[in-house]
């Protein structure tokens, strides 16, 4: 029995659909659509088996990210609103859905889905960086990542060796080294 994301009666506008440009075995899992006094707005954010997809009112697709470059998700109650953070430290996005969306969940077990396995790495007071192997969910690929914490660079001389200690140890526990 399959189950649906959806809203009873919901359905995802034709020309989002075709402006998401989905790969032949990804399905829809749930959409919602930027709302303002309960009213659609604008941006429809579209949760699919193998990423996140967001197409703006004009038909342009503008976010089309697989879930493992996706860091985490944030849903404010009180603003109605999602704010998805990116590995990479690019902008974050964010969408006000109103309260009927199950956006957030979904985004939730999607991108905990993706994680195989992380590691924190300490980099000192208020300093930490995580490392993590991630599955591209289209592939089936193992992903290397090293996402950064608040305050810590790329450039970050303490970063190098540790993350590299931390990317050892998971390739080892994963079976990649």
């Amino acid at each position: 029995m399959a189950l649906s994301l959806r809203r009873r009666g919901a359905r995802l506008p034709d020309a989002v659909k075709g402006a998401l440009g989905l790969a032949p075995r990804e399905r829809i899992l749930t959409f919602a659509t930027e709302e303002a006094g309960g009213q659609p707005t604008g941006t429809t954010v579209v949760a699919t088996t193998h990423g996140l997809y967001a197409v703006d009112a004009a038909g342009t697709r503008v976010v089309a990210r697989p879930w493992h470059e996706v860091d985490a998700g944030s849903w404010s109650a009180e603003l109605q609103q999602l704010t998805v953070t990116w590995v990479d430290g690019s902008r974050p996005a964010q969408w006000a859905l109103g309260d009927t969306s199950l956006l957030p969940e979904t985004l939730r077990e999607r991108v905990q889905a993706s994680v195989v396995l992380a590691q924190r790495i300490e980099l000192g007071p208020r300093r930490s960086a995580r490392a993590v192997i991630r599955q591209d969910l289209a592939t089936g690929e193992l992903v290397e990542q090293v996402v950064l914490g608040r305050g810590v660079r790329a450039d970050d001389p303490d970063l190098a060796l540790a993350a590299q200690e931390a990317l050892d140890y998971l390739r080892e526990q994963v079976g990649l080294a």
